[in-house]
């Protein structure tokens, strides 16, 4: 069972890094999808985290991981305020949940991020796959929100994307150590 779970969220995750609009439809449906979610954001933040440790170390690594699975769970809730109580249009029905389960898949392509080691090229992969899912996270936010125009979800994307720079550097600069 539990293998059949892991070659699902690959599968998932594949899906999601190819921008296939089902496949948010299908985890935003799919209650028990959320533990495979925070997974990806864990694989995500070790891939990106392994990719740093010249900069930020062992320790850093697994600060990345807490900091990360934070994030998520903020981001989901910000894009949730945002997209149901400010930007809602007539089709969205949304909860937390939907939301966390999208936003946390749309973060597939960051597994690229581990390239970011590769000298020379390493900031330019990093630079891609970071633009690679900003895109499917509008999807991602368009498809649990149901709208019908991209337009709302990029707003809805970049007007949370604001306050949650601010929680997120709050959080960052608390956990760091002292110098």
């Amino acid at each position: 069972m539990a293998t059949e779970d892991t070659h699902n969220m690959v599968d998932r995750m594949i899906r999601a890094s190819r921008l296939d609009v089902h496949i948010f439809e299908e985890v935003e449906a799919d209650t028990s999808a959320t533990r495979q979610a925070l997974s990806v954001v864990v694989l995500v933040a070790l891939a990106t985290g392994i990719a740093s440790l010249g900069s930020t170390g062992l320790s850093g690594l697994f600060v990345g991981v807490a900091i990360a699975i934070a994030g998520w769970a903020i981001w989901a809730w910000i894009v949730y305020l945002i997209g149901t109580k400010i930007l809602p249009s007539h089709t969205t029905h949304a909860n937390w949940g939907q939301l966390a389960r999208t936003v946390g898949f749309a973060q597939s392509p960051g597994i690229f991020r581990v390239f970011g080691v590769v000298p020379v090229v390493g900031l330019i992969i990093f630079l891609v796959v970071s633009i690679w899912m900003l895109v499917a996270m509008v999807i991602a936010v368009r498809q649990a929100l149901d709208y019908t125009s991209t337009w709302r979800a990029i707003a809805v994307v970049l007007l949370g994307f604001i306050p949650y720079v601010l929680l997120m550097s709050v959080a960052i600069a608390y956990l760091e150590p002292s110098s």
